[in-house]
């Protein structure tokens, strides 16, 4: 085996937050070493909390097997880049080990049902979580969770004064659905939205979580924009529907996470109303918008498939009704969602 023969065959891996091969990304470091079968080098990483640093490895040690040498013995170090001040983790105003965005390149895919659902199941495992409805012009969640006729208070911490989040089924939320007449269009230039948001971010009292699930607007705008600058984005989620004509704007919306300028991962794909199963035939389903399209998707665009979800009357009456059907627990519905908290 030869050096050259290692880094070709690394050619083969994939970044998923990228999808770029690692070297094209400069992930390996300059220390291959073959000694007869064994083999050892280095993989770079931004930081030591890369989602995808486990199954990048697995992915480059199957890679020499398969396409430099079979019978290789490889050895993986793992490196981190050093930034000189990291200051933008340190200031961020939100103190959660994972912050997550919820997308959708179209509107109508059930970004928002996927987000309450998503947010009620980690809550259920036992997870500290909070969720932003950032979608201005459309919130859901007040309605979702049966909080439309409550309204944030202030608290005074440390000099500032706070919103304190509306906490319901575990889950602490906070939505510009609070504050704004609910039967009255919210017509806001893009700079208005933004900064609505930031306050959201910046003044809401949100204490210590473990999980911080932002339900972004449909499409790309300036809100997206301002999340990922003023928030160290842990990944991004994006949720559409088999349906080819949702899957062009999915795919949009996973390039916009995987552009240079914004560089957030892209965690996987949920594919939401994925077949149709009716109450009486809970065996039976029916494609009504396609086959596998979101997974073929991730496939295609190397990302994780998080889930399928089906679609079920149950999911939309308990959403409606704004007892979203991750709270039954035991429900099949409701462990769809927990398997996808499970594998995120």
């Amino acid at each position: 085996m030869f050096p050259q023969q290692i880094i070709d065959a690394l050619r083969h891996v994939r970044y998923p937050g990228t999808g770029k091969d690692i070297i094209e990304s400069g992930m390996l470091e300059d220390d291959i070493r073959i000694q007869g079968f064994d083999v050892s080098f280095s993989l770079i990483f931004e930081k030591d909390n890369d989602p995808f640093l486990r199954s990048v490895i697995k992915a480059a040690e199957v890679a020499v097997k398969t396409y430099a040498e079979p019978n290789a013995a490889v050895t993986i170090h793992t490196k981190f880049k050093k930034h000189a001040a990291p200051v933008q983790e340190e200031a961020s105003p939100i103190h959660a080990k994972h912050i997550i965005a919820i997308h959708s390149g179209k509107g109508g895919v059930g970004k928002s049902t996927v987000a309450a659902n998503l947010a009620i199941a980690l809550a259920n495992r036992g997870y500290q979580v909070g969720l932003l409805d950032a979608d201005i012009h459309g919130p859901s969640q007040p309605k979702m969770f049966h909080t439309e006729d409550c309204r944030p208070y202030s608290v005074e911490e440390g000099g500032r004064t706070l919103i304190e989040p509306i906490e319901q089924y575990g889950v602490k939320m906070l939505s510009i659905g609070f504050f704004v007449d609910p039967q009255s269009a919210v017509v806001w230039r893009g700079g208005m939205a933004s900064n609505a948001i930031k306050q959201l971010i910046q003044d809401g009292h949100w204490g210590t979580l473990d999980y911080f699930l932002i339900d972004l607007p449909p499409g790309t705008s300036d809100i997206h924009l301002t999340l990922v600058n003023e928030l160290h984005l842990t990944g991004a989620i994006v949720v559409t529907t088999p349906q080819p004509v949702a899957l062009v704007d999915a795919r949009k919306g996973v390039d916009m996470f995987q552009n240079e300028k914004i560089n957030v991962p892209v965690l996987g794909i949920i594919e939401n109303m994925s077949w149709f199963t009716p109450a009486e035939l809970p065996e039976n389903k029916y494609y009504l918008f396609g086959k596998d399209g979101g997974k073929m998707l991730a496939e295609e665009l190397q990302v994780p498939l998080l889930g399928q979800i089906p679609l079920v009357q149950s999911i939309r009456e308990a959403g409606d009704e704004g007892t979203p059907i991750a709270m039954q627990v035991g429900h099949p519905a409701a462990d769809v969602f927990d398997a996808i908290a499970a594998q995120l």
